[in-house]
Protein backbone atom coordinates (compact mmCIF):
# COMPACT_ATOMS: atom_id res chain seq x y z
CA UNK A 1 0.00 0.00 0.00
CA UNK A 2 0.98 3.60 -0.79
CA UNK A 3 -0.77 6.80 -0.05
CA UNK A 4 0.06 10.59 -0.25
CA UNK A 5 -0.53 13.67 0.71
CA UNK A 6 -3.01 15.29 -1.57
CA UNK A 7 -3.29 19.11 -1.13
CA UNK A 8 -5.92 20.95 -2.90
CA UNK A 9 -7.39 23.98 -3.44
CA UNK A 10 -6.33 27.26 -5.15
CA UNK A 11 -3.68 30.21 -5.23
CA UNK A 12 -2.49 33.26 -6.98
CA UNK A 13 0.16 33.16 -8.98
CA UNK A 14 2.81 35.84 -7.96
CA UNK A 15 3.54 36.70 -11.51
CA UNK A 16 0.54 36.93 -12.94
CA UNK A 17 -2.00 37.11 -10.46
CA UNK A 18 -4.02 34.32 -11.78
CA UNK A 19 -5.38 31.54 -9.64
CA UNK A 20 -3.90 28.42 -9.89
CA UNK A 21 -5.91 25.22 -9.09
CA UNK A 22 -4.09 22.34 -7.86
CA UNK A 23 -4.78 18.96 -6.26
CA UNK A 24 -6.20 15.72 -7.45
CA UNK A 25 -9.65 15.73 -8.26
CA UNK A 26 -9.90 19.30 -7.69
CA UNK A 27 -12.51 20.75 -4.69
CA UNK A 28 -13.66 17.74 -3.25
CA UNK A 29 -10.74 15.35 -3.62
CA UNK A 30 -9.65 13.16 -1.03
CA UNK A 31 -7.21 14.24 1.50
CA UNK A 32 -4.55 11.00 0.74
CA UNK A 33 -4.76 9.19 -2.26
CA UNK A 34 -2.86 6.19 -3.11
CA UNK A 35 -3.26 2.14 -3.57
CA UNK A 36 -3.76 -0.91 -2.44
CA UNK A 37 -2.09 -4.09 -3.81
CA UNK A 38 -4.79 -6.79 -4.43
CA UNK A 39 -4.53 -10.16 -5.98
CA UNK A 40 -7.14 -10.84 -8.77
CA UNK A 41 -8.86 -14.31 -8.56
CA UNK A 42 -7.67 -17.19 -10.98
CA UNK A 43 -9.95 -16.45 -13.16
CA UNK A 44 -8.18 -13.07 -13.82
CA UNK A 45 -4.76 -15.30 -13.94
CA UNK A 46 -3.44 -14.80 -10.79
CA UNK A 47 -1.58 -11.17 -11.07
CA UNK A 48 -1.91 -8.58 -8.28
CA UNK A 49 -3.16 -4.77 -9.46
CA UNK A 50 -3.29 -1.55 -7.66
CA UNK A 51 -6.60 -0.25 -6.37
CA UNK A 52 -7.01 3.43 -6.23
CA UNK A 53 -7.38 4.68 -2.95
CA UNK A 54 -8.95 7.85 -1.82
CA UNK A 55 -9.01 8.84 2.15
CA UNK A 56 -11.39 11.94 3.35
CA UNK A 57 -9.95 12.62 6.79
CA UNK A 58 -11.84 14.36 9.07
CA UNK A 59 -12.11 15.51 12.93
CA UNK A 60 -14.98 13.29 14.82
CA UNK A 61 -17.35 16.38 14.55
CA UNK A 62 -16.14 17.19 10.57
CA UNK A 63 -18.30 17.60 8.13
CA UNK A 64 -18.30 16.40 4.37
CA UNK A 65 -19.12 18.58 1.87
CA UNK A 66 -21.25 17.56 -1.24
CA UNK A 67 -18.08 18.09 -3.29
CA UNK A 68 -16.43 15.42 -1.15
CA UNK A 69 -19.55 13.13 -1.28
CA UNK A 70 -19.19 13.50 -5.01
CA UNK A 71 -15.74 12.86 -5.47
CA UNK A 72 -15.93 9.23 -2.94
CA UNK A 73 -18.82 8.18 -4.64
CA UNK A 74 -17.25 8.44 -8.31
CA UNK A 75 -14.26 6.53 -6.75
CA UNK A 76 -16.41 4.23 -6.04
CA UNK A 77 -18.57 3.47 -9.03
CA UNK A 78 -14.96 3.34 -10.82
CA UNK A 79 -13.75 0.20 -9.11
CA UNK A 80 -11.66 2.27 -6.33
CA UNK A 81 -11.35 2.32 -1.97
CA UNK A 82 -13.02 5.38 -0.86
CA UNK A 83 -13.97 5.87 2.66
CA UNK A 84 -14.27 9.17 5.20
CA UNK A 85 -11.60 8.33 8.23
CA UNK A 86 -11.67 10.18 11.49
CA UNK A 87 -8.81 7.97 12.87
CA UNK A 88 -5.80 6.00 12.20
CA UNK A 89 -7.88 2.47 12.63
CA UNK A 90 -10.91 3.68 10.43
CA UNK A 91 -8.34 4.90 7.83
CA UNK A 92 -6.82 1.06 8.58
CA UNK A 93 -9.97 -0.52 8.17
CA UNK A 94 -11.02 0.89 4.89
CA UNK A 95 -7.92 0.26 3.40
CA UNK A 96 -7.92 -3.67 4.76
CA UNK A 97 -11.53 -3.65 4.13
CA UNK A 98 -11.53 -2.08 0.39
CA UNK A 99 -14.63 0.06 2.08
Amino acid sequence: MRMFRNNVGKLPDPRTGRWVEFGVGGKGGGDLLGWRTITVTPEMVGQQVAQFVSLEVKTATGRVRPEQENWRRVVLEAGGVAAVVRNVEDAEAAIRDGL
